[in-house]
């Protein structure tokens, strides 16, 4: 078994990177950011959604695209790549449950200033008690230059907020199940403190106006449709906003922010086998699929690939991705559609351009059912995370399908549909780790237990693509901190590196119609 520090690849620089890939990933937009760092230095070049890909895509071109900043998408195109053939796709999802300021988040109570927040996500909300958190997320600002208003991410490094337990004297409940509206509620400091900060009066410590006030805000005579950001919310929270969104408080027109813990990620037991970090459901396999495509152009050679290699990483997979940058969206299906004519002809001039000549001169290029044939020859792997066995619960696991960490990514498997995955896909996989040099492991959920789903169900009837549902093994899912293999790590990278780069040559031997 290697060290724990080569489990992460390389060495410990590498380490470093996942465990950053896993706590920077605040809000699905750091999530993003943090990709596209890994991509561009890996060589990927970014392009535009709203754009013309006909006469910029290229062979053995690496590309990557986003919507709403929350949302990517990166291809390598092979060079023998023409419309029609398979694309191999690794799918994932960047965001995690966690607690939102609301609209209106100026509250007070008891003389404690406090922040409303809502729950995003199927969170365990008793975790969040007791720790020190802060903010982070997207602000958009005003840029005083140009007029037009731009995002900006930030992260408050200090421990600002706090959701404060009862004391046991004061409740003996043997059960904690606080109630998220009224005992799910922030303290970020006291009234008094902030009176003396600004030299208010007592009446104007804001108290009175938790609820934004009753009449509309104006600057300047100029009418304004919501009340000032500074009714809303704290006038000191919106001053460390601006502050690290490196704008004037009066430039805050909007923001999503959401708590998180300070407590950075790390590796932990005895001999470092395992990760302890926040939101390692799902960056741990946004990361890995990452460096899996990064990994696979790297160790192999576009020249006489046939396929493209393609990760998309969701945002919204926690709330059912019913959004436009979720996977229930047409995101995925209008990439695929767009790179399944790629160099076609009739959509642009790219095979007029020599490097399409192989594409230009081929008769058996039908672009009226390229999407079509290109959606049935391709695969989709949905990577989310996993459960590992618990040692403290194990009658609550199927005894034959009781993962361990560290022993490899988890094929989950469901009768129900609730996983995509089925015999092909397991046999395709198993070859593809075979390859790799990695271990697998099977999870099907007890009869009398309710079972999650992913985006590979959905992906699947939405496209008609054959998909297959995995993740490495974890502990304490949608807790606030969680608990990972460290080993683990590095053989799903492996593992998706192997997939995408050995795809075009294993799935016409797999092939059932």
């Amino acid at each position: 078994m290697p060290q724990p520090h080569q489990a992460l690849g390389d060495g410990p620089s590498t380490n470093l990177g996942c465990l950053e890939g896993t706590a920077a990933g605040y809000l699905a937009y750091h999530a993003v950011q943090s990709s596209i760092a890994r991509l561009e230095k890996a060589g990927f070049t970014n392009v535009k959604e709203r754009d013309n890909w006909s006469s910029t895509l290229k062979p053995g071109g690496k590309y990557y695209m986003t919507r709403n900043g929350s949302t990517i998408v990166a291809f390598a195109i092979g060079h023998q790549w023409k419309p029609g053939n398979p694309i191999a796709m690794v799918g994932a999802h960047t965001d995690s449950p966690t607690l939102r300021l609301k609209p209106v988040s100026r509250k007070s109570g008891a003389g404690f200033l406090q922040i409303g927040v809502e729950t995003y996500g199927g969170g365990i909300w008793h975790s969040w008690f007791d720790r020190d958190l802060s903010i982070a997320g997207r602000v958009l600002v005003r840029d005083a230059r140009s007029g037009n208003f731009v995002q900006r991410l930030i992260k408050v490094d200090r421990p600002i907020v706090r959701i404060p337990t009862l004391a046991i004297h004061l409740d003996r409940s043997s059960s904690f199940d606080p109630n998220k509206e009224t005992e799910l509620f922030p303290i970020c400091g006291m009234v008094a403190a902030e009176l003396n900060r600004t030299g208010a009066k007592p009446e104007d410590d804001g108290s009175k106006r938790d609820e934004g006030g009753d009449k509309a805000e104006t600057d300047g005579g100029d009418f304004q449709p919501l009340k000032a950001m500074t009714e809303r919310h704290h006038p000191r929270v919106l001053e460390i906003i601006a502050e690290h969104a490196e704008a004037a408080v009066e430039d805050v027109v909007d923001f999503e922010l959401v708590l998180y813990d300070v407590q950075k990620s790390c590796l932990g037991g005895l001999n470092e086998e395992f990760i302890f970090s926040p939101r390692l459901d799902n960056l741990n396999m946004t990361y890995c699929s990452v460096m899996g495509l990064v990994a696979s152009v790297n160790s192999t050679s576009l020249d006489n690939e046939t396929s493209i290699r393609l990760i998309t990483c969701f945002d919204h997979e926690e709330i059912g991705s019913t959004s436009a940058q979720g996977a229930n969206s047409d995101l995925l299906p209008s990439v695929v559609r767009r790179l399944s004519v790629v160099a076609g002809g009739r959509h642009g001039d790219s095979a007029s351009d020599k490097s399409w000549e192989h594409v230009a001169s081929d008769p058996d290029v039908d672009l009226s059912t390229a999407f079509e044939q290109t959606t049935a020859a391709s695969f989709l792997v949905s990577a989310d995370m996993a459960h590992s066995v618990h040692p403290n619960y194990v009658h609550k696991y199927e005894p034959s399908h009781q993962p361990e960490m560290n022993k490899g990514t988890v094929v989950k498997i469901n009768a129900n549909q609730r996983y995509a995955t089925n015999s092909p896909g397991l046999v395709l996989l198993q070859e593809t780790a075979r390859r790799a040099g990695v271990p697998l492991q099977l999870f099907v959920v007890r009869n009398d237990s309710p079972c999650g789903s992913t985006i590979g169900p959905m992906l699947s009837a939405k496209m008609g693509v054959r998909t297959l549902d995995l993740g490495n093994p974890q502990l304490s899912m949608h807790s606030i901190r969680e608990t990972g293999g460290t080993y683990d790590v590095e053989h799903a990278i492996k593992l998706f590196e192997a997939f995408l780069s050995h795809y075009s040559e294993l799935e016409p031997k797999i092939l059932i119609d």
